[in-house]
């Protein structure tokens, strides 16, 4: 049997909509202002976080294999089909990102609008979506 937080997978899921809502509205009036920039930067770093906190999660509960890296992270959950092969390149450029925005955030072009801000409201909405079926196809089996 396997012990899988849900109850933390829950709270990262819920937060979901929220980061999708807030992308939306930074790119649907972007002026490439410093608080705009700012909030950009926060919403993408906290995306990553829930993907791979979620990711992380579903390996420790499922049993998966230990991931080496933040892309390793989405590449087992991707092999493992928790989501659809669609999200995954957008995925993989996400985690990508943390790097630069947590360590090397002073070189960050803070006046430009990234373009995953404008993919990945959609994106995560499906993944989150996925995560919900994976977990009821997993464990309600």
């Amino acid at each position: 049997m396997y012990y899988v937080n849900r109850e933390q997978i829950a709270k990262r899921l819920d937060a979901i909509p929220e980061l999708a809502d807030g992308m939306r509205l930074l790119a649907s009036d972007w002026q490439g202002g410093l608080l705009q920039g700012l909030a950009q930067e926060r919403t993408l770093h906290l995306a990553i976080e829930t993907v791979t906190d979620i990711g992380s999660y579903l390996i420790d509960g499922f049993i998966m294999r230990d991931a080496s890296s933040y892309e390793d992270i989405v590449d087992i959950i991707h092999g493992e089909a928790v989501f659809p092969a669609e999200l995954y390149d957008v995925l993989q450029k996400l985690v990508k990102l943390r790097k630069p925005l947590a360590q090397e955030y002073y070189e960050w072009p803070r006046k430009e609008l990234h373009p995953l801000t404008v993919v990945l409201p959609d994106v995560l909405i499906q993944f989150r979506q996925a995560v919900q079926e994976y977990l009821e196809r997993e464990l309600e089996a």
